[in-house]
């Protein structure tokens, strides 16, 4: 699911652009809204041209989950230890060599990322994981979701994940959890 998505196009209409974001959701799809419209600079590229990206998972931490929200969270029975996942975030933080933390045959020349900001909360049975930085690897985001599970789980403590980052081994980090949980919040062009 993506709440920040952003896109680019070059036309030729003659529709003004107050106006383009409601021209285009009458034809689309109602899984799909668009928010607004803006005219850019030529060299602008929604995806090459990004600054700064904010994803959240959302683990639903309850004991039966949810019929409504099902496709939008992972649903994970087993209580998790939340401060200690807010403990391990930390070491998120900062710009590190995020191979530990790639899927197998990702294409990015580098796995060096920043991470500016690594939060975890919890809020009525659901945990957050929102992470900022600019740049993710393929399945990074959930990858160190899933890692964090296990810092909930207490099957690793906090402190390791800065040897499992220095490690760049992916067999040491966590596994990679379902997409379902995974939402792009936010894209920032600065």
């Amino acid at each position: 699911m993506r709440f920040g998505q952003v896109a680019n196009f070059k036309t030729e209409s003659n529709i003004p652009i107050d106006k383009f974001a409601i021209a285009i959701n009458s034809k689309l799809k109602k899984s799909i809204v668009i928010k607004g419209a803006e005219e850019v600079d030529e060299r602008f590229h929604s995806r090459y041209s990004v600054k700064e990206k904010t994803y959240r998972y959302t683990i639903n931490n309850s004991k039966y989950g949810t019929a409504l929200y099902r496709e939008m969270e992972y649903h994970f029975p087993i209580k998790l230890n939340v401060q200690k996942m807010i403990e391990g975030a930390k070491f998120f933080e900062g710009e590190h060599d995020f191979s530990a933390f790639k899927a197998s045959g990702t294409s990015s020349k580098s796995s060096v990322r920043k991470i500016y900001k690594a939060e975890v909360w919890e809020d009525n049975e659901r945990v957050y994981i929102e992470l900022t930085g600019n740049g993710f690897l393929y399945n990074m985001v959930r990858i160190i979701a899933g890692t964090l599970l296990d810092v909930g789980l207490e099957k690793i403590k906090p402190e390791e994940i800065k040897d499992i980052i220095e490690s760049k081994d992916r067999s040491k980090a966590g596994k990679t959890l379902p997409p379902s949980g995974l939402c792009l919040i936010k894209v920032n062009y600065m």
